[in-house]
């Protein structure tokens, strides 16, 4: 019998109770111990199960428009009955269309399922014998829930995967972002999807083939051809459930074999995964859950991808806070949730944004980010966005601040590679030490978006924590150098203090990024 992704329990969950459970999609909904976390083994799991989740209701279940957005509460018989005609399309195995899969068996010797993880060592690390971080063949067999969920977060995040084999329609590893509504509590599993789920129409059920790629023949790109989102109907769906790699995986009865990376039973086992070259090659696609970006004014906007390390404040224009340049938009879910909270007589009580996504060298996974944000809303318009300018005020200053830093540094240590590692990690540790203050900042101009002492506040801790990595860098010994290279520390660190005192261009643009009047001379002087 086949296993179907709808019909059959395969999610693994906390609920409310602290109690695991495996569930069905429907049952995200469910009001009594609701499902309040994903339980999957590995970080990018879920993050894609997020994902899918969100795809799942808004091609069976969408809203209407946002009074139907804020008026829906959680029903799982209603989810159930919604999702019903979409069965046929949610099979993993079977004779018919199988989920994320060629309509048609491919041809070939199967590989390993450590395939279907984007950190496992890629065909040429094999051939070539230079798999040391990631070894090959770390999982014998993945039982049908493991390997369903690896399927689509491979589909889902796709990166060059050698010739012929197309990467997501978001390019390698992009970043997701999703709103939580908290609410001034926890965010259940279904308040997450039901805040990012996309306005719509349910999917009728004779569309089924239009709308999910599995479910007709394979459009191939073997001479270059892309498909674009207005050549598909509907476009949305297909967002949620792109099938760049073309794929078959490899059924065996489980024979007493269990998946070691998620322990769950199942009669029946997958084996091996049989990939063919040249799947769908996705042209100008928006994701409702990616953050985009141009490189110019007029360009094609292109999908945000993380880079490696921690995600802070520094990220925040263009993802959480709207960028003025307009050359950074952020995903439309968080865009239309905060334009939704402007229309309500109160906004969600302390709503988060998650980030999630592999961070790439091309091929090579380089680290899985991921963070949770605080998203600054308010429900006046006029408020709201008084709110956004300032908190984007708080970020450039920032940003501002450490490349004064880094200037400075410089200046002292010159760009030999050995000074650029101790730069960098002073680049860093200046972040991390002043994001505390950049929140109680954010939450200070949440109650008063005008309010000036929170932004001299931040200025001050802007200054002593430069002030505090330069020293701790360039002053050791200074009493030992020769004068001229003294006198370049000594000139430095003054240039560093001017700045803050509010003297020059750069000190003007420090105090206009927090919307404050540079100090008189007398009282620069004294800043001094």
């Amino acid at each position: 019998m086949s296993f179907n992704l709808l019909t059959d329990p395969w999610i693994p969950v906390r609920r409310a109770s602290g109690a695991r459970a495996v569930i069905r999609p429907a049952q995200i909904a469910e009001a009594d111990d609701p499902p309040m976390a994903l339980d999957w083994p590995r970080p990018d799991f879920n993050l894609a199960c997020l994902e899918m989740l969100i795809g799942l209701v808004y091609a069976a279940a969408a809203p209407k428009d946002a009074g139907d957005w804020r008026g829906r509460r959680p029903d799982a018989a209603r989810l159930d009955k919604a999702l019903l005609p979409l069965v046929p399309a949610f099979h993993l195995d079977g004779d018919g269309p199988r989920f994320l899969q060629d309509l048609d068996p491919l041809s070939g010797d199967p590989s390993g399922v450590d395939l279907l993880l984007i950190d496992s060592a890629g065909g040429n690390a094999v051939r070539n014998n230079s798999d040391l971080s990631v070894k090959r063949s770390r999982y014998a067999v993945f039982s049908r829930p493991t390997a369903a969920m690896a399927l689509y977060a491979l589909q889902a995040f796709a990166p060059s995967g050698g010739a012929g084999n197309r990467t997501s329609m978001r390019g390698g590893g992009p970043m997701v972002t999703l709103v939580e509504p908290r609410a001034g509590g926890e965010a259940s599993i279904w308040d997450v999807v039901w805040a990012n789920v996309p306005d719509g129409r349910p999917l009728p059920p004779n569309r089924l083939e239009a709308a999910f790629p599995w479910m007709r023949p394979t459009r191939t790109s073997k001479n270059g051809q892309a498909v674009h989102s207005e050549t598909v109907a509907p476009p949305q769906v297909e967002a949620f459930f792109g099938m760049p790699r073309r794929l078959r995986l490899v059924f065996e009865p489980a024979d007493g074999r269990r998946c070691s990376l998620a322990d769950t039973s199942d009669d029946r086992v997958v084996t091996g995964v049989v990939q063919r070259p040249h799947g769908t090659n996705y042209g100008l696609w928006r994701h409702p859950l990616t953050p985009y970006y141009r490189v110019k004014p007029g360009a094609e906007p292109l999908p945000v991808h993380p880079k490696p390390g921690r995600f802070g404040y520094r990220h925040w224009l263009g993802i959480a806070l709207r960028d003025t340049d307009g050359l950074r938009t952020r995903a439309s879910s968080v865009e239309t949730y905060i334009q939704q909270q402007r229309h309500r007589r109160y906004v969600d009580a302390d709503p988060a944004i998650l980030i999630g996504g592999w961070a790439m060298d091309n091929m090579s996974p380089l680290d899985f980010v991921e963070a949770r944000q605080p998203l600054p809303v308010a429900a006046d318009r006029d408020l709201a966005e008084a709110l956004e300018e300032a908190c984007a005020g708080l970020v450039k200053a920032g940003t501002e601040t450490n490349r004064l830093l880094t200037q400075a540094l410089r200046t002292v240590f010159g760009t030999a590679d050995a000074a650029k590692g101790d730069i960098a990690n002073a680049s860093e540790s200046f972040f991390a030490a002043t994001e505390p203050a950049f929140l109680a900042a954010v939450d200070a101009l949440g109650r008063d978006p005008d309010a000036e002492p929170p932004r001299r506040t931040w200025l001050g801790n802007l200054r002593r924590q430069a002030l505090r990595e330069f020293e701790r860098l360039a002053l050791p010994g200074l009493a030992d150098r020769q004068p001229e290279q003294a006198r370049t520390v000594v000139d430095a660190h003054g240039r560093l203090r001017a700045a803050f005192a509010g003297y020059g261009k750069r000190g003007g643009v420090l105090y206009g990024a927090v919307g404050l009047t540079p100090p008189t001379t007398k009282a620069k002087d004294s800043a001094r």
